[in-house]
């Protein structure tokens, strides 16, 4: 080997090392300058254990006011609402109906309590000037859904959207809207509008409105309002169903129907017979092959049964049967049913009797007849008239 190439070895060996050590020396300069950055004596208040961080005092010339929370009310407007109560001292004993007297109820009208009319919210914002809007979306028997729209909205344009909430479970839903011209009316094509008002009924015959179905119309709710742009006010949960078990009460305690009978002096009658005796009497047949006596307003009066199946061909007894709270006391709906009962004995030779096949007497009828006023007032102190709007809409 010459002594250029160990010369050459020994200069390449010098680089070497050199650039070695000058990386090690960086990074020995880059450590130590994070170790500076990371090891600050600076008092972290958020990572202080058992003490509370003081807040900035607030400047003297503008003092802050106290903000209360408000828990979502009943009422679409700030007013102060009245708890409805279906309670009321008891009255005096009605008096007890005969054994003859058939009652088809339970409870029977004997056992239905005297209620107190219902105190209603005064509610400017829901002050309907539609008696129609106001049947739809009621404060005595709904529980008020207030919406307030980010601007006007036209009726066409969310009508889709409010049919897809129309019933939670059995209980029905509706929407009314304040229109421009300052009145409630239900949601039409057309009507422009500045505010709307939901409405789900509390009770049914059947079921009171339950934390469920409520849960359920919620959801559903706020997902129409995000749809439509609006912002709803939903009631406390436990008053909503405490009000819907307090008017449940109220509707079982007078679902009463009343029945009177016709029994056959002879043979079986045959139902080609009857069918031809009753349409001369006035009955209508309707599709579920029950006999309806109509109103002469597309309702009825009271129905009738032949007590037997279609597959039959005779039978010995007839019940006619009124639903009480379905139909308004000037219609007198008992006194047509005895009259039209009285006009059938003589037209198929049959007796009034009871469920016991006993003769209804005219004075027992006469007292059943003076026991059905007493409910029709029972129904009238709790601002639920037999026959209304509202009594047809709790006890469908």
């Amino acid at each position: 080997m010459t002594d250029l190439q160990i010369t050459l070895f020994g200069a390449g060996g010098v680089f070497i090392v050199a650039v070695f050590s000058y990386n090690k020396w960086q990074e020995y300069k880059a450590k130590k300058s994070v170790e500076r950055a990371f090891s600050t004596d600076h008092d972290d208040v958020l990572m202080r254990e058992g003490e509370v961080p003081a807040a900035a005092p607030a400047p003297a010339t503008a003092p802050v006011e106290p903000v209360l929370r408000q828990e979502p009310r009943f009422d679409a407007a700030p007013a102060v609402k009245t708890e409805p109560s279906f309670s009321a001292p008891p009255a005096a004993a009605v008096a007890p109906v005969p054994a003859s007297a058939p009652v088809y109820a339970e409870p029977s009208l004997e056992a239905a309590p005297v209620v107190a009319p219902l105190a209603v919210p005064q509610q400017e914002e829901v002050s309907v000037a539609s008696e129609q809007a106001n049947s739809l979306v009621d404060p005595l028997i709904d529980c008020l859904l207030p919406l307030s729209l980010e601007a006007p909205v036209r009726g066409e344009k969310i009508l889709p959207v409010l049919q897809t909430l129309r019933l939670v479970g059995n209980k029905p839903v509706h929407f009314i809207g304040l229109h421009v011209n300052g009145d409630w009316e239900p949601i039409v094509h057309g009507g422009v509008y500045t505010k709307m008002q939901g409405g789900v009924q509390l009770a049914s015959r059947t079921t009171a409105l339950n934390e469920l179905e409520y849960s359920e119309l919620v959801t559903r709710l706020r997902g129409v309002a995000d749809e439509i742009g609006a912002e709803p006010e939903v009631p406390d949960m436990m008053e909503v169903m405490a009000e819907a078990r307090n008017l449940h009460r109220f509707v079982t305690g007078h679902d009463a129907q009343l029945g009177v009978n016709l029994h056959t002096n002879g043979a079986p009658w045959a139902i080609s017979t009857l069918l031809f005796a009753l349409e001369k009497q006035g009955f209508d047949v309707r599709p579920d092959g029950r006999f309806v006596m109509p109103d002469g307003e597309g309702g009825h009066l009271f129905s009738l049964s032949t007590n037997v199946t279609l597959a039959e061909e005779t039978t010995p007894r007839l019940t006619l049967l009124l639903d009480v709270p379905c139909v308004a006391p000037a219609r007198d709906g008992f006194g047509a049913m005895v009259a039209c009962a009285r006009s059938l004995v003589g037209r198929l030779d049959a007796t009034i009797v009871d469920d016991y096949n006993q003769a209804l007497s005219d004075a027992a009828l006469a007292e059943i007849a003076g026991q059905v006023q007493e409910f029709y007032q029972e129904m009238d102190a709790a601002d639920i008239p037999a026959g209304s709007t509202r009594a047809l809409r709790l006890f469908s």
